[in-house]
């Protein structure tokens, strides 16, 4: 079910709600992005999701996986296939979008600037509960469509443009104002993204109980749900979509096979066409989950949903540490 349906006009945003920033490297980012105006200012649609139930039974479905090794690079959507891409979110969304940190969530916000006018947008509007993918413990995925990509952002190790470990997480903040500007590379015309922001389980140690489990679970199917309906609005034939990785493993330190083994399981459900998996070039947990789920199903294409999570809590995954990014 829908909670909330908002239309945004680009251009507008980005004229009346200036983006909050605290650290001067993403003042520099911004800056630069926020020049980059389109003369056909899109149409962002905003809706939030409210949680769905866990199904009876778990079915496979004609689930397409494909595996990448690098981050995100954001490929338009086609008229036979529209394109979709996970925001690793924060409870509140896009909080942090102006502070030093610089892992997904904020990387994808100053690569599409308007994000951050959007949450001013929100924020102004005395609407606080809109900016919430999660409340009261229940999930509530916010989609977002129709966002301009105005820059790329190069994070990777390059000692001849001033960034020798890279921009990723702390590094961004630390790196000089050259090592920004020549990492900063302006997208003309804008191409245009469709965002999934969800949140993960907040850091905790030990094992996996079953409530975190069937949380995870929950997020991703109602998050991957609505991005199927809203697709069918779209183009009632084209083809879903969706890319993720490491969800949650990050800062807060999710498990590294866990998360794609849940995530796969979610996009099997919700019918999904293509799961994209970005890996970052750590692909071990990625395979680890995929054989753990052709151990799970046994060449079976179905399965009683109580048994399905009674063999993940058994397998008796632990956290993992914080990547302090």
């Amino acid at each position: 079910m829908i909670l909330t349906d908002i239309k945004f006009d680009t251009n507008q945003l980005i004229k009346e709600y200036k983006p909050v920033i605290f650290d001067k490297n993403k003042f520099i980012v911004f800056k630069l992005g926020l020049k980059n105006i389109s003369n056909n200012s899109s149409i962002i649609n905003y809706s939030r999701w409210s949680e769905e139930e866990l199904p009876s039974t778990f079915q496979t479905s004609d689930l397409k996986l494909q595996l990448h090794q690098n981050y995100f690079d954001y490929p338009e959507s086609t008229n036979d296939c529209i394109e979709w891409h996970l925001n690793f979110a924060h409870s509140d969304i896009f909080v942090a979008y102006g502070s030093e940190l610089f892992a997904q969530d904020e990387m994808q916000v100053a690569e599409h600037p308007v994000l951050a006018c959007l949450r001013e947008s929100l924020i102004n509007s005395n609407k606080y509960e809109d900016c919430l993918t999660v409340e009261n413990n229940k999930a509530t995925p916010i989609l977002i469509t129709g966002v301009e990509r105005k820059c790329f952002i190069e994070t990777n190790i390059d000692s001849s443009k001033d960034r020798p470990y890279g921009l990723y997480g702390n590094n961004f903040s630390r790196a000089s104002e050259n090592a920004i500007k020549f990492a900063t590379q302006l997208i003309n015309p804008p191409t245009i993204s469709n965002i999934i922001a969800i949140e993960s389980p907040p850091p905790e140690t030990g094992k996996y109980t079953k409530q975190q489990i069937e949380f995870i679970i929950k997020n991703a199917i109602t998050g991957f749900n609505a991005a199927v309906k809203k697709s069918k609005e779209m183009n009632k034939n084209a083809k879903v979509s969706i890319h993720t990785g490491y969800w949650g493993c990050g800062a807060y330190g999710g498990n590294r096979e866990l998360m794609p083994l849940l995530q796969i399981i979610a996009a099997h459900i919700s019918k999904i066409d293509i799961l994209h998996f970005h890996t970052g070039n750590d692909n071990q947990g990625y395979f680890s989950a995929l054989e753990t789920f052709k151990d799970i199903l046994h060449f079976d294409h179905e399965i009683n949903f109580e048994k399905l999570l009674e063999i993940l809590i058994d397998m008796n995954y632990e956290w993992g540490i914080s990547d302090g990014n």
